[in-house]
């Protein structure tokens, strides 16, 4: 039976690449329907003019088109070989690439005496067995092209040959060789260094904070319980000194209990995606599975964020639900929501495939509409129903206890720095994995060392979180319900900060609309970060201060 195979053009440089593709794809070819996260990824395929048909080899080269090239096509494909540019092809969702052209410097370094040449013939090597397709190679022959050195017109002949050849590797592994890429053994060891450097972090800051609990906490918990008949007259320091305000709930509980509850459902979200991962849904031959599934279930853990905000914000005493509601649902998606608008007009402006047609917008409008706000809706209305109030083993005084000035060192800026090295030094090594794969070309499934990885980001996260609300404590500084938040969340800040060095020393990405894209939704996912993490900090402390204060006892 006839088979075709899906093309595109790599996004490397989006306004180039439109031109490029409009050459490479003749007008009378039939476009293939894309799922919704096709769309999502930027994918525009249509049905190549190859005929690969099953078991027919075609070893006498084939045409597959004649055309002269103008100066301004001879000008654009010189700079697409300069970029190498490459093609990306789907045989039975196979993925293969072959690059556009070569340049031939015949041993000279001046740039003015390179050639450039175009690949116009191309060799298609498939495997297969029994009656499925198992593999599918691609090359490009480097002595039949077509020289693209002068802006001058070009005549092109463009040529394909095809061979079958039978292998007994079953169809249920023929994707081994893709989740292979990613675990090649130099790669695994550098996976595994960091996954180590995680674990001796993980392990110094438990030394820390246990050398903290066992010398000064379990000493002053013990002192205070061998003294306590002579409490009244002895003036208490540290942070014994805070009992009476510790729990006093902070400024602004509506907009911390919607924060909270949006970093709850990022959090759900993160770890039903690496779930899945590594349960194997995501395979390197879904496209689009991922952004589909990611928009689904952040939509149904609406209630989740609902849920978490509004219970967490009546325990604070607050009345005003349905402001806090609101906050809720839309503390991270409307930044996210006016980012896509912005970008999507540039996408638009460019005349790039990354815009997403109307269509689409309005499926994702309806999936917000009648899936994540009733989600939402409903998790707040349980979170209202089930009344429960702030466990605090201390009584709060009416009065609040003055905060002592605080060092320089102690300021709210610089422990966010010192919080936010060590969780980010823990994902360093695998940030430039997952950039590679977000942003590059690579093909990411080692989901089970991500997995692992973000384990441990968790506890590092909680760890420091802790220590630093340690220290703020034993500075009598009692306004810890905010600064464990955001610096549990400065990891975020740092991630951020990374997009800059992964942008200008590791990619090739230049122009407009690429630093647009990538800066934007960075800056969207570094945002998503900081609630995430910084949840996780806020909650780690507020069970350490419940925990330490409720080991003593005061009035």
């Amino acid at each position: 039976m006839p088979l075709h195979i899906s093309i595109k053009v790599e996004k490397k440089c989006l306004s180039m690449q439109t031109r490029l593709a409009h050459f490479l794809i003749p007008d009378n070819l039939e476009k293939k329907k894309e799922s919704l996260g096709e769309v999502l990824n930027g994918d525009r395929l249509t049905f190549a003019p190859y005929k690969l048909e099953f078991l027919a080899d075609k070893k006498d080269a084939k045409v597959v088109c004649k055309k002269r090239l103008t100066k301004e096509e001879v000008a654009q494909f010189r700079t697409a070989v300069t970029l190498d540019y490459y093609i990306q092809m789907y045989y039975d969702d196979l993925p293969i690439w072959a690059f556009i052209g070569k340049i031939d410097k015949e041993g000279s370094y001046d740039p003015n005496e390179f050639k450039y040449h175009i690949y116009t013939m191309f060799h298609f090597e498939i495997f297969y067995h029994k009656d499925r397709v198992i593999e599918i190679n691609l090359r490009a022959d480097p002595y039949v092209t077509a020289n693209v050195t002068i802006d001058e017109e070009v005549d092109v002949e463009f040529l394909y040959t095809v061979v079958w050849k039978a292998t007994n590797t079953p169809f249920e592994k023929r994707m081994d060789k893709y989740k292979m890429s990613s675990s090649l053994p130099h790669h695994l060891e550098i996976h595994w260094f960091s996954i180590m450097n995680s674990c001796v972090t993980i392990f110094i800051v438990m030394s820390c904070l246990g050398t903290i609990y066992m010398r000064v906490l379990r000493r002053d918990i013990y002192k205070l319980a061998q003294d306590e008949e002579f409490s009244d007259n002895q003036e208490e320091t540290g942070w014994k000194s805070l009992h009476g305000d510790v729990f006093r709930y902070p400024k602004c509980n509506y907009l911390l209990s919607s924060a909270l509850g949006c970093g709850t459902q990022l959090l759900a979200v993160v770890v039903a995606i690496l779930s899945l991962g590594v349960l194997g849904v995501f395979q390197p031959y879904d496209r689009g599975v991922l952004h589909t599934g990611l928009i689904i279930i952040y939509a149904i853990t609406s209630a989740i964020a609902g849920f978490s905000a509004v219970s967490f914000y009546h325990q604070l005493e607050g009345s005003n639900w349905l402001r806090t509601l609101l906050l809720t649902g839309g503390i991270f998606s409307c930044p996210l929501f006016l980012t896509f608008l912005f970008l999507n007009t540039v996408a638009i402006k460019y005349g790039s495939t990354a815009a997403l047609p109307l269509g689409t917008i309005v499926v994702i409008l309806l999936l917000w509409v009648l899936l994540a706000l009733p989600s939402l809706l409903l998790g707040a209305l349980s979170g209202k129903r089930i009344r429960s109030e702030f466990q605090a083993p201390c009584h709060t005084t009416k009065c609040p206890r003055e905060v002592p000035p605080q060092r320089w060192y102690r300021s709210i800026i610089m422990q966010m720095a010192l919080a936010g090295i060590l969780p980010f030094a823990v994902i360093y090594i695998e940030l430039y994995y997952i950039f590679a794969s977000v942003w590059g070309h690579r093909i990411y499934t080692i989901y089970g060392i991500l997995f692992v990885v973000f384990i441990l980001l968790l506890i590092t996260t909680a760890l420091v979180s802790v220590a630093m609300t340690y220290f703020q404590l034993a500075a009598e500084d009692h306004e810890w319900w905010w600064r464990s938040f955001l610096c549990g969340g400065s990891t975020g800040l740092y991630l951020f900060g990374y997009s800059f060095y992964y942008y200008f020393l590791r990619s090739d990405m230049s122009g407009f609309m690429q630093t647009s894209f990538f800066f934007g939704y960075m800056a969207c996912v570094s945002y998503g970060v900081f609630l995430m993490l910084g949840t996780v900090g806020f909650r780690s402390c507020l069970l350490f201060v419940r925990l330490l204060y409720g080991s003593i006892k005061c009035e």
